[in-house]
């Protein structure tokens, strides 16, 4: 004898419901096609049922019932029965109408690869600025969205898809006691022409040196000039030290280096003495005295020219692209972190970096109170503004990384031909 097959609608009774799920009875039902027509039937099944006085056996059951037909998990049914219980009645709760909308978009985030690809991808709050400097001072409206980013989203673009489809990124000396300089920190006391200096090899091959770069920053304003030579020895270095310390814009008052020979030697003490400039040296054990050059090697100098090694007969063209390209840029285009001191309620000092306080060197050197008292005699900010404003910060940065293709096509090419 053929079983009767019933509907959703002629179970009535908690007896039914467990026949139903033990599958004795043969109930035909369909499957709610929206969220607001279940949430109706789950409501009109708890009323039918009179679920609120039910024993707890019962309730079980009913809950069991409700998670066959829907395909709710037991979770949802009481979240939705404890929403009955309060309200009397099922509602959907939609807490978005139509999503949430997306503010950065393939465009913008196309923007900030290129942004990163010509400024080297440096950090996020550089890059910020160098988005609100592009809208603000150069007029340049398509970074206007991008200006408005948060840092810690910005690195979130950075890991998107659309972003890696357009980019991807990859002995000892020995220590020798000397009477030159005074081994002590330099003190600029807010005042610009405090320079730290420091040397950057590149590289050896084949028993070979290659050229070197010498790197030197003012520790008030940041502002950095950067010279390559062949070598170190004083027919080399004497020349590049004289051309570095004139390419500044303001007079020169402090030299601090760290203890290699290339500075401590008397040939570089007489002529510091003789442009009146004060010789100071790093101290033992105090590894921060020369951090700023130091910081300054890996985020400007590694960056630019890399590690490889390059023959010492191509300092004088390196040299040009550096007076040409890389100083202008660094110094009037790229946004640095100044310093400020925190004490806290022990009295111990913090440095924190507020993004309030990012600013280019040249910037940073017109806040200066009374910033034309420090510049060299003939030397104005009428001059150096036309010099900072000649071409935008991208600009800046393309025509920087064009000359240094240039350069080291130069430099490879001629390398393959001579092996």
């Amino acid at each position: 004898m053929m079983k009767t097959i019933m509907k959703l609608k002629d179970l009535c009774t908690i007896s039914q419901l467990a026949e139903f799920l033990t599958g004795t009875q043969a109930v035909a039902f369909t499957v709610a096609d929206s969220k607001d027509s279940c949430y109706r039937w789950i409501q009109g099944e708890l009323v039918k049922f009179s679920y609120l006085t039910l024993s707890k056996h019962d309730k079980g059951v009913v809950i069991h019932y409700l998670m066959t037909v829907t395909g709710y998990s037991r979770q949802q049914l009481t979240r939705l029965i404890k929403q009955y219980r309060i309200t009397g009645r099922l509602r959907r709760q939609q807490r978005t109408v139509s999503g949430f909308k997306t503010k950065f978009t393939e465009k913008d985030i196309l923007l900030l690869a290129a942004m990163d690809e010509r400024h080297e991808t440096p950090c996020g709050q550089a890059v910020k600025k160098l988005c609100e400097r592009a809208c603000e001072v150069f007029d340049e409206n398509e970074y206007t969205n991008l200006a408005t980013i948060s840092v810690s989203h910005l690195y979130n673009l950075r890991g998107s898809t659309t972003y890696h489809r357009q980019r991807w990124h990859f002995e000892k000396t020995k220590s020798r006691s000397s009477n030159i300089a005074e081994r002590r920190k330099p003190q600029p006391n807010k005042q610009p022409g405090y320079i730290r200096i420091d040397t950057v090899h590149q590289g050896d091959l084949d028993k070979k040196k290659g050229v070197y770069h010498i790197n030197a920053v003012d520790e008030e304003t940041q502002f950095e000039i950067v010279c390559t030579a062949e070598k170190i020895s004083e027919q080399y270095l004497i020349p590049i030290l004289i051309e570095l310390l004139d390419a500044y814009p303001f007079v020169i008052r402090g030299f601090h280096s760290d203890n290699g020979s290339e500075y401590i030697n008397k040939v570089v003490a007489k002529l510091l003495e003789k442009l009146r400039i004060e010789f100071t040296k790093s101290r033992s054990r105090q590894t921060n005295d020369n951090a700023l050059a130091e910081s300054k090697n890996a985020s400007v100098v590694r960056k630019v020219f890399g590690y490889t090694h390059i023959k010492q007969r191509w300092a004088p063209l390196i040299n040009e692209f550096n007076k040409g390209y890389l100083n202008p840029y660094i110094n009037y285009h790229r946004p640095c972190f100044f310093a400020e001191n925190k004490v806290d309620k022990k009295g111990k000092v913090h440095k924190i970096y507020p993004y309030e306080n990012m600013q280019t060197p040249y910037d940073k050197l017109k806040s200066l109170p009374n910033a034309e008292n420090y510049l060299k005699p003939g030397v104005t900010f009428e001059i150096l503004d036309k010099v900072a404003h000649q071409m935008s910060d991208n600009q800046a940065a393309d025509q920087m990384k064009a000359a240094r293709q240039k350069l080291f096509n130069t430099i490879n090419g001629q390398n393959l031909k001579t092996g």
